[in-house]
């Protein structure tokens, strides 16, 4: 009798106990692909979501109330501009970009508006709102190096660092403030004194940004007799390192400032996805637990139930390695056919239940099917081992000595 024949007749003995013991592993497996394709899914969009809302850490005087965080700059205390060498020096992961704001009133045609300071080459990645102006490009992705200052530029913010996308002359209006005052690019106007060209009036946004105008920064701190202060300094944070602490990291950086963050829009869901990692944890130790006590249950039954068929099988002159390979086989074959059916049944089940439960699209993940197998396998040998020892140790003569 051939090896494969003696394997699949021991399979299908004891059909309820293999049922179990396969169904226990089949839905262990099913529940941690599923968590695990959600999860993962998910973190990509929480990623996508966070990048996609420009700046998402505000760096403010210790002073300052938050009411709303895209006008946090607007208050009148100010922190020195200095703390954006700090940053640009500092050897904290996951700054993107740094973008400092000096915001001032202004009065035009008997309306007030907001002239805002800025550094063009920096406020131009922050924003991803203001692709549409066509005069700078955003870096797309999360984690990318800070990048936002040469090399120069990390040993001194001088007057010499003027970005030639926005000169001391130049503003870029706001399309409220282009709407209100009938303003298009190429037309002049007046502020705190000093005229100023638009070579620019911005898409629009829904943001308090529509409203705004805004020049260099160091024009911006000339005009308002201010010195070398901002009102707020913007950051794009990577997610994972806001997630990993940078906001506590900054606050040790940087004492004498107020960290905020938006991170917390996206807190909710990056506690789901941790749950739902705790989660598939917590059903791999099920699933070790009584997946591999049910596998070990059923082989030491099959062992001690069919003791005389193992020891006839032995004295026909079958060694204890055959016996061995025939058990072991057989928990190989259980644990692939779990794997297999458990990586199916939750890719299914994360592809239909992904958009519903976390407002994602899923897509079936093949390296989850490699997990899926390696977890269902090794569970079975290992939970058969000892079992499969037992039935090749077996003494043929005391087998038939057994009434």
């Amino acid at each position: 009798m051939r090896l494969r024949t003696l394997v699949l007749r021991e399979l299908f003995e004891r059909k309820s106990q293999l049922f179990t013991s396969f169904l226990a592993i089949l839905l262990g497996i099913t529940v941690i692909v599923s968590i695990k394709n959600i999860s993962y899914y998910s973190e990509k969009a929480v990623a996508r979501e966070m990048d996609s809302l420009g700046a998402n850490v505000l760096v403010l005087p210790k002073t300052a109330t938050l009411q709303d965080y895209y006008s946090a700059d607007m208050q009148g205390d100010t922190i020195p501009e200095e703390y954006i060498t700090q940053l640009a020096v500092s050897d904290l992961a996951g700054l993107d970009n740094v973008s400092p704001k000096l915001s001032v009133p202004v009065q035009l045609q008997d309306k007030t508006f907001t002239l805002t300071g800025i550094l063009p080459k920096n406020e131009f990645q922050a924003k991803a709102a203001w692709s549409g102006a066509g005069v700078f490009t955003r870096p797309i992705g999360c984690g990318a190096s800070v990048g936002m200052m040469g090399s120069d530029d990390k040993k001194t913010l001088s007057r010499k660092q003027v970005i030639t996308t926005l000169e001391d002359n130049e503003v870029l209006v706001g399309a409220d403030v282009a709407a209100k005052l009938n303003l298009k690019d190429a037309d002049s106007l007046e502020l705190l004194g000093k005229k100023f060209t638009v070579i620019a009036v911005l898409p629009q946004t829904g943001t308090v940004d529509d409203s705004r105008i805004f020049a260099h920064l160091h024009t911006v701190q000339d005009l308002a007799k201010k010195g070398p202060v901002v009102n707020a300094i913007e950051i794009i944070g990577c997610c994972q390192e806001i997630s990993a602490g940078l906001v506590d990291k900054l606050n040790r950086l940087l004492p004498e400032a107020k960290v905020v963050t938006v991170a917390q829009i996206a807190e909710s869901q990056i506690k789901i996805n941790r749950m739902m990692s705790n989660l598939s944890l917590m059903f791999l130790v099920i699933i070790v637990c009584v997946g591999g006590a049910s596998i070990a249950n059923y082989m030491y039954a099959n062992v001690y139930e069919r003791r005389r068929e193992i020891g006839t099988l032995m004295a026909l002159g079958a060694d204890s390695r055959l016996v061995l390979k025939v058990f072991l086989l057989k928990a190989l074959l259980l644990g692939g056919a779990g794997g297999v059916g458990g990586y199916v049944l939750g890719t299914i089940a994360a592809v239909v239940l992904g958009p519903q439960l976390a407002g994602v699209p899923v897509l079936p993940m093949p390296l989850l099917g490699l997990a899926a197998i390696g977890i269902s396998v090794g569970l079975t040998l290992v939970a058969s081992y000892f079992p499969a020892r037992r039935a090749a140790r077996l003494d043929p003569c005391a087998t038939f000595q057994e009434v």
